[in-house]
């Protein structure tokens, strides 16, 4: 693997003289975002400076959680970090090593921050996980405390329904097999929904995925550093001003997901995220003209036009009544 010998892992701890709340916060988890590195870089500066002070628990900052992405300056180096996020006694891609590195990290703190950014324009928004529950998927007891902390990130939009839809899309993958889709180019595990947040919800923490804007948005660092200092003060790790639950927001919960099966598939325009669709209005065409319509009015949610066939062409999500 070329230039390997140069990368390395990096992470940087503060703590406050009191105990308290063990926060670590992501940035660059994917190469090609890189306001949370920008945020994360920016904070750090402070508390050498000074001018933010830590009281109680911890933070840990891993500034470019993904380098050989980074270096390459694009979404991921060998797979997607960010799926199917597990230790490994054989690791065989870049992103394997990352796991066995990060995974323990993580499991050493309470809480986690992830910052991204998206492909296609929108307004930035919180991912969170599921209501608490018992189930065999995603079972967990702190939503709580995970809605709490994402109500003073400084946006006003959750969606939640990951681990569920991503599911349902396994299901259907395993459909396209049993039809003869090469199952070389599908993703059809369970575990490979799983990234950061969920792998920290499995080993008893909380986590949020604030995504902070489009890629190159200069607004994008600005989001990811208040939703830093913002978390920081919520939990009581820094001193200084407890922000203000956000009031006004808008919660929607991810439903479906479609794959993009082959590479002449086009969206019917330029989608960006959360852009309206009303039922049977044309979202795409694959590449031998059938046309992919929505099923019901609601949000489209995370187009990629440039998907690779058998990868998430877009989600599709519904308002639903949390926080």
């Amino acid at each position: 693997m070329e230039g390997m010998n140069a990368l390395y892992f990096q992470s940087q701890t503060y703590s406050g003289l009191q105990s308290g709340t063990r926060l670590i916060v992501l940035g660059a988890v994917h190469g090609n975002e890189t306001c949370g590195t920008l945020a994360i870089e920016r904070v750090m500066e402070e508390i050498r400076q000074g001018s933010l002070r830590l009281v109680a628990g911890s933070v840990t900052f891993v500034p470019v959680a993904n380098p050989l992405a980074y270096a390459r300056q694009q979404r991921m180096g060998d797979r997607n970090l960010n799926r199917n996020l597990y230790p490994t006694d054989r690791p065989q891609q870049f992103e394997d090593h990352v796991a066995n590195w990060l995974c323990p990290l993580l499991a050493q703190h309470d809480a986690l921050l992830d910052l991204h950014s998206f492909h296609t324009g929108g307004e930035p928004f919180v991912m969170l996980g599921p209501e608490n529950n018992n189930g065999s998927l995603e079972p967990f007891a702190r939503a709580a405390e995970e809605e709490s902390l994402a109500r003073c990130l400084g946006v006003r939009r959750f969606v939640d329904g990951w681990i569920d839809t991503y599911a349902l899309g396994v299901q259907h993958r395993l459909t396209q097999v049993q039809g003869g889709t090469d199952p070389d180019t599908v993703h059809t595990d369970l575990r490979y929904g799983v990234g950061t947040t969920e792998y920290m919800r499995s080993v008893g923490g909380y986590g949020l995925t604030l995504e902070c804007g489009q890629h190159d948005d200069p607004e994008a660092p600005l989001v990811a550093y208040r939703a830093i200092r913002n978390a920081l003060a919520h939990l009581g790790i820094c001193s200084g001003t407890v922000p203000v639950p956000v009031q006004e927001s808008e919660a929607l919960r991810l439903y479906r997901v479609v794959d993009k099966n082959h590479p002449d598939d086009q969206l019917s325009q330029n989608w960006a995220s959360f852009d309206r669709i009303r039922a049977n209005e044309l979202i795409g065409v694959r590449h031998d003209g059938t046309r992919v319509v929505a099923d019901c009015d609601g949000y489209l949610v995370f187009p990629n036009p440039n998907a690779q066939p058998g990868q998430e062409w877009f989600y599709l999500a519904k308002p639903i009544e949390r926080i």
